[in-house]
């Protein structure tokens, strides 16, 4: 799944309306609030995140409150398209680690069970990996720790601390995969041919000569 194949790429839904709450491990106020979150992930997700992420701005937006961005890419079980989801990630150990936040019928997830094959976009590279969901306990601990503190504020918030006892970060984690992305190859990101950073060098500099030329007519 290279830049050759975002002609056919389609942009999914987290989950079916009718699973949102299914065995996540949410406070009941969040519970309520998931098809609105849903929702919002969505829009964000089209109109806003995958964009600047496949412009090469992801870096520009990593911060401890929300953690940085990853584009994934996997193949539609049923379709065959390419599908784009964007999520929040950390690396550990030679892989990337990311979670299925809206649960086991999270649509990227489901397609990634179907076909391990994924394509991972990060701020600074991009590589083709396979993909795994961790059930081995301890792993599966480790890298969820890693993962809450690359989450910042945000995974504090939703899940627990990263410190927490295991006990509370079992509880906290049920009914949420962990998925290990480990690169098998090189990927396509937006610094590479047929990516999307020259249009943002294009947008910086065009916003930088009109600032000046406003100076300019200013004086």
């Amino acid at each position: 799944m290279t830049a050759a194949s975002d002609t056919m790429t389609v942009r999914h839904g987290a989950l079916p309306a009718d699973d949102r709450q299914a065995g996540l491990p949410y406070a009941p106020w969040f519970s309520r609030a998931l098809p609105a979150i849903d929702g919002l992930f969505r829009l964000a997700n089209r109109w806003y995140v995958i964009p600047a992420i496949k412009a090469g701005l992801a870096p520009l937006h990593a911060n401890p409150v929300t953690g940085s961005w990853l584009l994934l890419r996997t193949r539609g079980r049923r379709t065959g398209l390419s599908r784009e989801v964007a999520l929040g990630y950390a690396i550990h150990d030679g892989a990337v680690y990311c979670s299925a936040g809206f649960g086991t019928r999270t649509q990227w997830f489901r397609n990634l069970l179907a076909d391990p094959r994924v394509e991972v976009v990060l701020p600074g590279a991009a590589f083709a990996g396979l993909a795994e969901e961790v059930t081995d306990p301890d792993e599966r601990r480790r890298g969820w720790r890693v993962l809450i503190r690359a989450l910042g504020f945000i995974g504090r918030a939703l899940v627990c601390d990263p410190d927490a006892p295991d006990a509370i970060l079992d509880r906290s984690t049920a009914g949420l995969p962990l998925v290990r992305i480990r690169p098998t190859g090189i990927g396509s990101g937006p610094a590479d041919p047929g990516g999307w950073l020259w249009l943002s060098l294009v947008v910086a500099a065009a916003v930088w000569l009109a600032g000046r030329r406003g100076r300019r007519g200013g004086s």
